[in-house]
């Protein structure tokens, strides 16, 4: 991935980068890197193509661009998604401009679906960001240890990639449309629930999965 590209603050041609870079992400969200081509990408651009070789250089060039804007802005709203806090910038944003944070979800849907360098990228960097808050927290005794620290770390990023990226059957499943501010307040306080509290009453059900683990750990293994 690159670290910097035409079109980070401080270039002079923010403008012409920005509508560039925003054209290639709605047009490899919809239609996948390899079917989209940088002809189709200018013209929603409102530029030429040799304008788009010119700041970019190549379609691959462009697309690390589209990779390390959605990363930045992606990584920032998974880890808000369970912060009240942070919950409400996001909310704003959503509502500032929808389609924009719309569509920066389905280009990482996209990459995703076709693993894509830029969505190993987006899960590696969440899950070993979020398992440093947790090995910090589990160490100043603000979260109660884990058995595995690492796959709590997976389980955290998996919610908020869900919360970030729901279908639009589990959408309607709470009265909605579509993913807005309305979804994420009304998760907000049950995640923290589930992340504070927990759902079992007692530790029945966790020490009949941990007596159940460890017998067919220890069980003879059968030759096929």
């Amino acid at each position: 991935m690159c670290s910097a590209h035409p079109g980070d603050e401080g270039s002079a041609d923010l403008t012409a980068t920005a509508k560039i870079r925003n054209a290639a992400i709605a047009h490899f969200a919809r239609d996948g890197f390899q079917k989209t081509n940088l002809r189709a990408i200018a013209a929603t651009a409102g530029v030429s193509a040799a304008l788009v070789i010119h700041h970019f250089g190549s379609k691959e060039q462009l697309r690390s661009a589209c990779d390390d804007h959605v990363l930045r802005v992606l990584i920032r709203r998974a880890h808000g998604v369970a912060d009240p806090v942070t919950i409400q910038d996001i909310s704003r944003e959503y509502v500032s401009d929808p389609e924009e944070y719309g569509r920066h979800v389905r280009y990482m849907a996209r990459a995703i679906e076709e693993d894509t360098p830029a969505a190993a990228t987006f899960v590696n960097t969440l899950v070993d960001e979020s398992e440093q808050i947790l090995r910090a927290g589990i160490a100043d005794g603000s979260l109660r240890p884990s058995s595995d620290v690492r796959a709590l770390a997976v389980l955290s990023v998996l919610i908020s990639l869900s919360t970030l990226t729901m279908a639009p059957p589990l959408t309607r499943a709470l009265g909605y449309e579509q993913v807005g501010p309305d979804v994420l307040h009304r998760l907000g306080l049950p995640m923290l629930e589930l992340f504070t509290h927990g759902m079992y009453a007692d530790d029945t059900t966790l020490k009949a999965a941990q007596a159940a683990w460890a017998a067919s750990q220890n069980s003879p293994k059968r030759d096929e």
